[in-house]
């Protein structure tokens, strides 16, 4: 059974304020890929945008698992306010730009939430933490694949629509695996 009182937080106020941070981030990727699914899906793209679905929901699971260990740990999680989400993009190929830096935004928060916790020796947090580096390894991998398909295939003729055939079909190689 919880405790009905918490006396004290087990994450300091400045790892706190970093894991709602982080929850924002994570909030306003979902929306970022939900948006990305939407324009793919106007545009013909269903492979894309149904990837992109997929990716929303994942982002609003990780959302979910910082918000509830901020909670589990004594600390106040917060509902961030999502604003500001592109809906327009110039080309087919910008959404997956977009992607991967959105990923690679992600996994440097991720890493400085870390580099304050062993600043501070909160290794439980670390701990924690460590199951997203290694989603992060496989988020990247699927957003370079994806973007790299541009380059391998081309735009050109049916391009567009051989690129969208195949990014539902990226996996990370230590999926096969597991």
């Amino acid at each position: 059974m919880k405790d009905i009182i918490r006396v004290k937080s087990l994450i300091s106020a400045d790892v706190e304020t970093l894991l709602n941070q982080q929850i924002k981030k994570e909030a306003q990727s979902s929306s970022a890929y939900l948006s990305m699914a939407s324009w793919c899906d106007r545009n013909g793209f269903d492979n894309s945008a149904e990837y992109f679905f997929k990716q929303a929901e994942e982002e609003r699971q990780h959302q979910m698992k910082f918000f509830k260990y901020v909670l589990d740990m004594g600390g106040t999680a917060l509902s961030p306010e999502i604003t500001n989400v592109k809906i327009e993009y110039n080309s087919f190929r910008e959404i997956f730009e977009e992607a991967l830096d959105q990923e690679i935004s992600v996994t440097q928060s991720i890493k400085n939430i870390a580099a304050r916790c062993h600043k501070e020796q909160d290794y439980v947090t670390v701990e924690f933490l460590n199951w997203f580096f290694k989603e992060q390894r496989e988020e990247e991998y699927k957003a370079r694949r994806a973007l790299e398909l541009f380059d391998l295939i081309g735009e050109e003729g049916t391009g567009r629509w051989e690129i969208d055939k195949h990014v539902g079909k990226i996996h990370y190689g230590s999926e096969a695996g597991e």
